[in-house]
């Protein structure tokens, strides 16, 4: 029981994250302060996509071509899925969910999925690590690009839809040092994979800035006057509604498709998860204004959410497992043991 509410305890960057938001809500940066904020937050940006496209091996989405069906399940689950959701959540009145935060749900629906987590998860319930490495992989390439087409696409409809100068900013601080990034990993990428606890440090420090930057400059703007807390409740029911539709549909499509076990596991932890890592960066990007602290807020709860939920089922698959080995065994002829 112990180790179940360990569990689902928050992690230590999630209470950072709320370390942050209080930070911000008490002392968000002065009006003197902003510029530099603003111009500390955009080479913090460009250096974590510097830095994650060093780490991203090309590699893994080649050699996982053989398993294109179960790449083709996960990109259909991020990107068509998740974002038919977010259109459907952004029809909501918005006397159940203020603009800005209907427009963060949408924007939560159309991020890639997550890596590290992804591995982890499918690692713990004994699923298929290579292949869930690649398919995370290759979500986080595509999102690089589908993300703000995407954006621009359905985010015109909450007046929001990137301007050219915000694809501008989009080009030269995200799409730029990640292909310097994979371009120099030749030459990098060892000590990338050295040193990945520092550069770690150095990818959370950087989301931290962006969230103070954004929440500071939200509470400025009023943010906790303008989010009542039936706001806050319904974010929070929806998001719990969307994460149950993504692991049930990943499993059902898996199921229905005859994947195997150790695949559907992949599957359904690749595509049902959300990156924060890319998430909050691309939105300071994208959403540059006092709205970004309220777009930003599905994001970190919908984080936590994924890990608590991910990590009881992935404790459930891993023990599922030898269960189900005894039961092989058992039912194998005498003679064949």
């Amino acid at each position: 029981m112990r180790q179940f509410l360990l569990r689902l305890a928050p992690d230590r960057f999630t209470l950072l994250l709320v370390a942050t938001v209080i930070l911000a809500s008490v002392a968000p940066p002065s009006e003197a302060f902003q510029n530099p904020v603003t111009i500390a937050t955009n080479v913090a940006i460009a250096l974590m996509f510097f830095l994650y496209g060093a780490r991203l091996a090309t590699a893994n989405v080649v050699a996982g071509i053989a398993h294109w069906r179960l790449h083709l399940v996960v990109l259909a689950s991020t990107f068509a899925l998740f974002p038919l959701i977010g259109v459907a959540l952004g029809r909501l009145p918005p006397q159940v969910m203020p603009a800005p935060l209907a427009l963060g749900m949408l924007y939560l629906c159309l991020l890639p999925s997550t890596i590290q987590s992804s591995l982890a998860f499918t690692s713990i319930a004994g699923g298929n690590v290579p292949a869930a490495m690649c398919s995370a992989t290759l979500s986080s390439l595509v999102g690089t690009v589908a993300t703000p087409v995407l954006v621009a696409l359905f985010a015109s409809a909450h007046g929001a839809a990137p301007a050219g100068s915000a694809i501008r900013e989009i080009v030269l601080l995200l799409v730029v040092p990640f292909l310097a990034g994979q371009l120099l990993r030749p030459w990098i990428g060892d000590f990338v994979a050295r040193h990945r606890a520092l550069l770690g440090a150095t990818d959370r420090g950087s989301i931290l800035l962006v969230v103070y930057g954004a929440f500071g400059h939200a509470v400025r703007a009023g943010l906790w006057s303008a989010l009542p807390p039936s706001s806050l409740a319904a974010v929070l029911a929806l998001e719990a509604l969307v994460l149950a539709i993504a692991l049930l549909g990943t499993q059902f499509a898996a199921d229905r498709l005859g994947f195997n076990r150790a695949d559907k596991i992949a599957i359904v932890f690749c595509g049902s998860k959300k990156s924060l890592a890319a998430g909050v960066p691309m939105a300071g990007v994208l959403f540059p204004g006092p709205d970004l602290g309220m777009i930003l807020l599905p994001i970190m709860l919908f984080h936590q959410m994924q890990l608590m939920v991910c990590a009881v089922l992935a404790k459930r698959w891993s023990q599922e497992r030898p269960a189900e080995a005894e039961q092989l065994t058992a039912a194998q002829p005498s003679d064949a043991r």
